[in-house]
């Protein structure tokens, strides 16, 4: 009970381009290894529900992830949220574009984004 946001991603060229093929370096929130390779990114889940109906099952489950992506270059976070936008943007809504940052200690950049996934069962 997922979106399908690896699989449709990494299936791009562009996004294994950016962030590798072995492996592709796009992780659920707080999986990724301990050694660290830029640019990488990471989603979670930040809400969701089933497409409840009166008569019978729900047949679809509504899915609202968030997207942040790291990188040594403000160009290269771009880059990466413009392949990653391109992979998505076929099969889900990107529903808010966030914050670009630069962390303070690490020097690394950060980029954010939303998607509201819809996934039929």
């Amino acid at each position: 009970m997922m979106a399908p946001i690896f699989a449709i991603c990494s299936g791009s060229d562009e996004v294994r381009a950016l962030l590798g093929s072995e492996p592709v370096r796009l992780y659920p929130f707080g999986l990724h290894d301990d050694t660290v390779i830029y640019p990488y990114a990471v989603w979670q889940n930040i809400s969701g529900d089933p497409e409840n109906y009166l008569n019978q099952r729900p047949d679809a489950d509504r899915y609202s992830l968030q997207v942040d992506i790291y990188a040594d270059t403000a160009a290269g976070c771009v880059a990466v949220a413009r392949a990653l936008r391109d992979a998505i943007e076929p099969h889900a809504y990107i529903t808010r574009w966030g914050g670009q940052t630069r962390d303070a200690t690490t020097k690394r950049y950060r980029y954010s984004f939303d998607v509201d996934w819809i996934v039929r069962r």
